[in-house]
C-alpha cells in the first residue's frame, strides 16, 4: 500500500503528524494542542535548534521547544544579548556592537566605544533592556544580499559587523533578525519576541576583550549577563556564585595557610606545610587503595626525548601544550635533539611495559604512578590550582587483553565509587565520550574500544549519556562529573580504552597460542590532577574538611597560664594516639582564639583552664558551634581517634587502635 502523500514529521514520541503543504513550527506546534502553541519558543529539526517561522517543506523529525526544555536557556540567553545590544545603542548613540553569543549561566556582547562603561552604566542598560522587553517586539529573520549588508553596515559606521561579514564563505546567507526598529547580524535562531526574555536576567561585570581574540587587534568592552528561565532561577544562580565566592578556595587557602602562587612560579604551588600535610593525606589514603586493588606503583622520568612523544604521536596532536628543552647545540646553534617535560605519564609506562617478556598469565598488570606533569597553560587560564602548569596526576594504567577489558573497566569503575564515596561525592554523573573527527587508529579498533565501555558501564549498572566527537585522540572515554555542595559539577575521574598506543609503541605480550598480541591500554584516573581535587575539596566542605583530612585536627588551648603545663600533657596525649593538634598557650582571651582557629577552619579545640587541669579534663568544642562537651582526658582522647578514622581504617573492620593502647596505658 502507496505511502499517504504530503509532508511527514514525526514527533519525539514517535508520532507522525501529515501536512499537505510547507508548514512552520509554529504550525506544528498549533497542529498538536493550542496550549503548546502558546508555549513554544522554537523547535528542533533532525535535532538542530530552529525558529518556530522556519518552514519545513519535506519529512522531518521535529520537537518543540518550550521555557521548561534544556534548550530553552540557550534561546533566552542568546536572545538577551540581543537586547542588551539594542538597550547599549539606544543609551549610547555610536557604540559598535561586535559579536554577542550565549555562554554557559549567560552571555556577553563586545563592544566598541571610547568611554568605558561603569557600574552605574550598566544600572542603566538592565533598565532599559526591560523596556524593550516590555515592548515584546517580534524577531524575525531576513536574508540579505552579501555586498548590500555590507555596504549598509559601514554607512552606520559598525565596521566590525562589516568585517564579520567580509571574513564569511560566500556559501553561507548573511542571516540578519530584526526585533522592532533595531536589526543585527545573527545566523539565529530566536525566540518569537524579546519578552521571551523574561525578567530573570542580571548585567555582572564589564571586561576588556581584544577583538577576535587577537592581542595585535583592538580592545573592546564586554558586558557579561546573566539570564535563566525566571527569578526564582536567577536568585539561586546568584546565591550560588555567593557562595562560591565565600568557599574560594584561594581565599580559604590563605586564611587556612595550606599553599601560595607568585608570578616568579607562575602556574606552580608553594604549599605550606598545613597543605602539604593535605596533600600528603589525599595521596596516602589513594596510594593504600591502589595497593589494595593489585597495582603497583611505579616512578617514570620528566624529562624525555621528543622522538618517543613523536612515537607516541603526542608531539603532532599536544606540542603546543608541551615545555620543550633544546639539549646540545650543532655547529650551527641548533640544537642536537629535543626533548620534552612530560604532559602525561602513558608513553613512559608503555616503557615499563616492554621490559622484558610479558605473558598473557601476567595481565592484567595494573600501573599506577602519582606523576608530576607540565603543560604549557595561557597564562590567561591560569586559577589557583584548578588550573596550574604544574601538577600531579593520580595516574594508572592498566595492560590486559581485549577479553578482560569489560571486567577491568567496570572493577575499576566500582574503585572508582568507592573513592568518590568515602571523600563525600556520592552525586556522580556518566558521561561516555565518543571518537573525535581527528583521531588515531581504524574505525574497527573504535568500534570495539567504544563498545567495550559501553558494557562496562551497563554491567556496572550506571546510566549515562554520550557525547559524540569528545573523546581523546587515540580512544574513547568514560568521564565522572561530581556534584559539590552548592550544585556545581566538576569532571575528575576518566577511564580510556586505547588500543592505538600500544601499536604505536610497539607493546607486545605472548599470547596462549605463543604468538605476540597487542594489549589493551586502559588510561585512567580517579582524582585527576591532586591540585584541582584539593581545590574541589576545600570549596565543597567550605574549609571544613573532614576531620581524617584536616590538616590541624585538633588545637589545644588555655584559658588562662595556670593551665600551661597541663594543656602540654593534653597536646603530648592527642600527638601520640596519632591525632594532627596543635597548641596555643598565647595569652589572649579565649574568645579571641576561638574566632581565629575557626577562621583557620580547625575542626576541634580542646579548652582548658584551672578547673580541667584539676580534674584532668578537657572542653571540647567543635568548629561551627557554640555548645562545648567536657570529657576525661583519656576519653576525649578515645573519642577524638575514633572520629578521626580514615575510610581506610573502617574498612579494615574493627581492629586495636592506638588510642586503645593509648587508654590501656593511662590505666596501667
Amino acid at each position: 500500500m502507496a505511502e499517504p502523500a504530503g509532508i511527514a514529521i514525526t514527533l519525539p514520541d514517535g508520532a507522525v503528524r501529515r501536512f499537505d503543504r510547507p508548514v512552520s513550527g509554529a504550525d506544528i506546534a498549533a497542529d498538536i494542542s493550542k496550549s503548546l502553541a502558546k508555549a513554544a519558543l522554537a523547535m528542533t529539526v533532525d535535532g538542530k535548534l530552529s525558529d518556530l517561522a522556519t518552514v519545513l517543506d519535506r519529512d522531518a523529525k521535529v520537537g518543540i521547544v518550550t521555557r521548561s526544555s534544556p534548550e530553552a536557556l540557550e534561546l533566552i540567553r542568546h536572545d538577551a544579548a540581543h537586547v542588551m545590544a539594542e538597550a547599549v545603542q539606544e543609551l549610547y548613540p555610536g557604540t559598535q556592537v561586535t559579536i554577542g553569543p550565549s555562554i554557559e549561566n549567560g552571555f556577553y556582547y563586545d563592544f566598541a566605544r571610547d568611554e568605558p562603561f561603569t557600574p552605574d552604566d550598566l544600572v542603566k542598560i538592565e533598565a532599559k533592556m526591560r523596556q524593550i522587553i516590555g515592548r515584546n517586539a517580534a524577531f524575525t529573520r531576513e536574508v540579505w544580499d552579501r555586498t548590500a549588508a555590507i555596504e549598509f553596515f559601514k554607512a552606520k559606521g559598525e565596521k566590525y559587523k562589516a568585517e564579520i561579514i567580509e571574513d564569511l564563505p560566500e556559501s553561507e546567507p548573511i542571516s540578519v533578525y530584526r526585533q522592532g526598529d533595531w536589526l543585527d547580524l545573527c545566523r539565529g535562531p530566536h525566540m518569537p519576541t524579546t519578552g521571551g526574555v523574561g525578567q530573570g536576567f542580571k548585567l555582572m561585570k564589564v571586561a576588556g576583550a581584544y577583538w577576535r581574540g587577537d592581542h595585535r587587534n583592538a580592545v573592546l568592552q564586554r558586558i557579561y549577563g546573566t539570564a535563566w528561565r525566571d527569578q526564582k532561577e536567577l536568585d539561586a544562580h546568584l546565591h550560588q556564585l555567593e557562595e562560591a565566592e565565600r568557599r574560594d578556595h584561594r581565599k580559604l587557602g590563605r586564611e587556612m595557610d595550606l599553599f601560595h602562587l607568585q608570578e616568579e612560579a607562575a602556574g606552580s604551588v608553594f604549599w605550606h606545610p598545613k597543605g602539604w600535610t593535605l596533600y600528603r593525606t589525599l595521596e596516602n589514603y589513594i596510594r593504600e587503595k591502589l595497593a589494595r586493588a593489585d597495582y603497583v606503583e611505579v616512578k617514570t622520568p620528566q624529562l624525555v626525548d621528543s622522538s618517543l612523544f613523536k612515537a607516541s604521536g603526542h608531539w603532532d596532536m599536544y606540542g603546543d601544550n608541551m615545555f620543550k628543552v633544546a639539549i646540545g647545540q650543532k655547529e650551527d646553534g641548533s640544537p642536537e635533539r629535543l626533548a620534552g617535560i612530560k604532559p602525561m605519564n602513558c608513553p613512559c609506562h608503555v616503557q615499563i611495559f616492554k621490559q622484558g617478556i610479558v605473558s598473557y598469565r601476567d595481565l592484567p598488570i595494573r600501573m599506577a604512578e602519582f606523576g608530576s606533569c607540565h603543560r604549557n597553560e595561557p597564562s590567561g587560564a591560569l586559577h589557583g590550582l584548578m588550573r596550574v602548569r604544574a601538577f600531579t596526576q593520580d595516574d594508572a594504567h592498566i595492560f590486559c587483553t581485549e577479553e578482560q577489558s569489560v571486567s577491568e573497566s567496570a572493577r575499576y569503575i566500582a574503585l572508582q565509587y568507592e573513592v568518590y564515596r568515602d571523600l563525600g561525592f556520592p552525586d556522580v554523573a556518566v558521561k561516555l565520550a565518543l571518537r573525535p573527527d581527528v583521531r588515531a587508529g581504524s574505525d574497527q579498533q573504535w568500534d570495539v574500544a567504544e563498545q567495550a565501555l559501553r558494557d562496562a558501564l551497563v554491567s556496572a549498572g550506571l546510566e549515562f549519556d554520550e557525547l559524540p566527537g569528545e573523546g581523546a585522540f587515540y580512544g574513547p572515554k568514560i568521564e565522572f562529573h561530581l556534584t559539590d555542595a552548592i550544585g556545581r559539577t566538576w569532571q575528575c575521574g576518566t577511564l580510556q580504552f586505547d588500543s592505538v598506543l600500544p601499536e604505536r609503541l610497539d607493546a607486545n605480550y605472548v599470547g596462549e597460542d605463543g604468538a605476540k598480541h597487542r594489549p589493551v591500554m586502559l588510561h585512567r584516573a580517579i582524582l585527576g590532577s591532586l591540585e584541582r581535587f584539593i581545590a574541589i575539596l576545600i570549596e565543597n566542605y567550605a574549609g571544613k574538611l573532614p576531620l581524617w583530612l584536616a590538616p590541624v585536627q585538633a588545637v589545644v588551648t588555655t584559658i588562662t597560664s595556670e593551665a600551661d603545663s597541663y594543656a602540654a600533657e593534653v597536646h603530648a596525649a592527642l600527638a601520640e594516639a596519632g591525632i594532627r593538634a596543635e597548641i596555643d598557650l598565647r595569652n589572649e582571651k579565649i574568645n579571641y582564639k576561638v574566632r581565629e582557629h575557626s577562621l583557620k577552619k580547625v575542626p576541634l579545640m580542646l579548652v582548658v583552664g584551672k578547673r580541667e587541669a584539676e580534674n584532668r579534663s578537657v572542653a571540647l568544642r567543635r568548629l561551627g558551634g557554640d555548645a562545648q562537651e567536657v570529657l576525661a582526658l583519656d576519653e576525649a582522647v578515645r573519642k577524638l581517634v575514633e572520629e578521626a578514622r580514615s575510610p581506610l581504617t573502617s574498612e579494615r573492620g574493627r581492629v586495636q587502635t592506638r588510642s586503645q593502647q593509648l587508654t590501656e596505658a593511662i590505666h596501667s
